[in-house]
């Protein structure tokens, strides 16, 4: 008889929650009972899981010793209030709010740095990336001993599902109201986000930089183990509800090998390569899918030392949700 494991999902009525619920289905994940928690206000909602409807509760008066594994998809606030509850009941915790530090909580993605995962000692704390850190650390990761990269050059074309429901509500109002010539009056963005694209994804510090540009950073250089790696992030909040587009732009030791690339990115796992002439978008092709797109692989104009591609994923599904259920079938092998 296979062990199954009893799981919490804090955040279960979120976008990524609610879709990790989903994967775990899915995937036929061995849940043993499982325990959806949210605030107050969501709490009483319910979530379908294996034919059933699964009542949202309280996370304010759980008892963590009920559950072996706890998906942290809520805010860093909540992550920071609760974590600690976690690990002292003992629970395996995986955080996707990139609330705890790196020393405490590895960032962690399967296809580029699960060995890390070997010198954990339990009870196991993991973090899940942001999603473009997780997209971009796919597609980075078979290419680092491939390639002399120097810098890393970055626009992140986010879709407003990062922002949650409020923000992806807000869009569908705006468009609705636009599209029939009302007002448009901006509530949750601070100006106009349909048929627009705003130059930043949250407020800048003083040096011009947005906390989820400095999350990006810092994620990738973890996870593709290269801490002194140059990176430059510009992150765009684009009119879709679901799925990132990023522009990256690679400078190289050296000129490249295009062919070795394609052949590299062809045959990696969680990449789908375009072929060449083609491209992938967000909403045609990443949504709903568990792999990061790749297309338009080029050299620079001028720069043979330049490598440029376009990425294609789902956010909510394939750089958030996925991910983390990918790390927790690694870790119950631990708690077997």
């Amino acid at each position: 008889m296979t062990q199954t494991f009893d799981i919490a999902v804090i955040g279960a009525t979120g976008t990524v929650g609610e879709t990790l619920v989903q994967i775990l289905e899915e995937q036929d994940f061995p849940v043993g009972s499982l325990h959806l928690l949210a605030s107050s206000e969501s709490a009483g909602h319910s979530v379908p899981f294996r034919g059933k409807n699964v009542r949202v509760r309280e996370v304010d008066e759980f008892d963590f010793s009920k559950v072996q594994l706890v998906f942290f998809a809520a805010g860093p606030a909540v992550t920071l209030s609760f974590a600690p509850r976690a690990t002292a009941a003992g629970c395996t915790l995986i955080d996707l709010s990139g609330a705890l530090p790196a020393d405490q909580a590895p960032q962690v993605v399967p296809e580029a740095n699960a060995q890390i995962l070997d010198g954990l000692k339990k009870p196991y704390q993991v973090s899940s990336p942001s999603p473009s850190a997780t997209a971009l650390a796919v597609v980075l990761a078979p290419l680092r001993g491939l390639l002399d990269i120097q810098r890393v050059n970055v626009t992140a074309n986010l879709a407003v599902s990062a922002q949650g429901r409020e923000a992806v509500s807000e869009l569908a109002r705006q468009t609705a109201e636009l599209l029939n010539v009302r007002p448009l009056e901006p509530k949750f963005f601070d100006r106009q986000m349909a048929f627009n694209l705003l130059a930043q994804v949250g407020k800048p510090d003083a040096q011009g930089h947005t906390a989820l540009e400095k999350r990006l950073v810092h994620e990738l250089r973890a996870v593709l183990e290269m801490p002194l790696l140059k990176i430059s992030v510009t992150c765009v909040q684009a009119p879709v509800f679901f799925g990132d587009s990023l522009t990256v732009s690679l400078q190289l030791g050296a000129a490249v090998d295009l062919a070795a690339v394609n052949r590299a990115l062809d045959s990696a796992p969680g990449v789908e390569l375009v072929e060449e002439g083609d491209y992938p978008t967000a909403v045609g092709d990443a949504v709903g899918q568990d792999v990061v797109y790749v297309g338009r692989v080029r050299a620079g104009v001028d720069d043979p030392a330049e490598l440029n591609m376009w990425l294609a994923s789902d956010n909510v599904r394939k750089g958030a949700a996925l991910n983390a259920v990918q790390l927790a079938q690694l870790l119950i092998k631990g708690l077997v």
